[in-house]
């Protein structure tokens, strides 16, 4: 089997079967499987085939662009870590630590706009590195896997949330659910051009992160020492590179995207902080677009996009009359195409080569 098929052919490939796949069930169960598309060309340009007349709503792209950042963000978080050899399935605990320093900055400290939403941003995303150094310490100089110390760390920072949160902020004496709303100087700004829409600025931080890990993993020595002990640890300790201070620091950069992702979603999305009572699925939706994404920069963005527009278009899906759940059925088909890319590999190179043999026989 030859390896000349890339992993944007693919994804690609990937993508359209999994469409293909959620079209067939929903023919299987008596629907229309055109819906699919209906539905997904709106949430992308605001434009209805069923309804041209109501012409284009900008509020459907600009909903799917607000679904897609936090995934993105965590999506670079798992595929920076990928890249140095570790599997980051902390995120969540990451996001939720993100969210507490967030809170804290927001509430608790008293500064001019647009200094006091970048000081919230600036600490979730030191608060998400520290909460990745346990795992990445724990690794580098212990050997003790980083998937478990992860998976138990999520749930520290679920319950951690809920006593810090109540303990320490104010809490909104009406629900008692979550605290008070931030103030009017920590704020992202909205561009909703007029929709009801809470697309914001947000989105130009997550493209400057995307920058930050294109630039970090393709364009420097530490990017090119990080990727080195991924692919060959024992290799690249013995040209002298130092492997255990790569492993602590992939852990925390990647944390660091991940508490970003909590920042972005609580001051763009929320305007309070709050007390989880769980996940919200950010983190681990990352493995899945860092999976697709091929763990490098503009396929995690092309990726997150992707998945953001699955998640936005499940109402458009029911309003079709499609279960909301066939989007979690695209997406998992998806992966799993992705997952199995050798054998759908093995199957492009057949097929190639049955195409070069008949060419050849036509020639003769």
């Amino acid at each position: 089997m030859t390896r000349k098929h890339s992993a944007l052919t693919i994804s690609i490939i990937a993508v359209i079967m999994g469409v293909l796949i959620g079209c067939l069930i929903l023919a299987v169960t008596g629907r229309n499987p055109l819906n699919i598309f209906v539905a997904l060309i709106r949430s992308l340009t605001g434009f209805s085939i069923n309804r041209p007349d109501r012409g284009i709503n900008l509020m459907y792209p600009l909903n799917w662009l607000l679904s897609s950042m936090p995934i993105i963000l965590t999506g670079l978080s798992v595929a920076f870590a990928y890249r140095t050899g570790l599997f980051n399935i902390g995120g969540e605990g990451q996001f939720i630590a993100g969210c507490i320093a967030c809170s804290f900055v927001a509430l608790m400290v008293d500064l001019p706009p647009v200094v006091h939403t970048l000081a919230c941003i600036v600490a979730a995303a030191l608060a998400g590195a520290i909460w990745a150094f346990l795992p990445g310490f724990l690794k580098a100089y212990r050997n003790i896997n980083e998937v478990v110390i992860c998976v138990m760390l999520n749930y520290t920072a679920l319950y951690f949330n809920d006593w810090f949160t109540r303990t320490f902020f104010p809490i909104d004496t009406f629900t008692l659910a979550r605290t008070i709303d931030y103030p009017e100087s920590v704020s992202l700004g909205n561009l909703g051009f007029g929709t009801a829409s809470q697309f914001n600025w947000g989105f130009v931080i997550v493209l400057i992160c995307v920058a930050v890990f294109w630039f970090v993993m393709e364009k420097t020595t530490f990017g090119y020492s990080l990727r080195a002990t991924g692919f060959n640890s024992e290799g690249s300790r013995y040209a002298g590179m130092k492997n255990r201070r790569n492993t602590v620091l992939s852990m925390m950069i990647a944390g660091a995207f991940t508490g970003i992702a909590g920042a972005i979603v609580l001051i763009g999305n929320y305007g309070y902080g709050r007390i989880f009572t769980s996940f919200d699925n950010f983190g681990f939706d990352g493995i899945s677009v860092a999976l697709v994404g091929g763990s490098n920069a503009l396929g995690v963005l092309a990726s997150g996009l992707l998945f953001g527009l699955m998640a936005a278009s499940e109402t458009q899906f029911q309003i079709l009359g499609i279960p909301s759940e066939i989007s979690d059925l695209i997406q998992a088909a998806i992966i799993i195409f992705v997952a199995i890319q050798y054998g759908v590999s093995l199957v492009l190179d057949l097929i190639s080569n049955n195409i070069m043999k008949k060419k050849v026989k036509e020639a003769a």
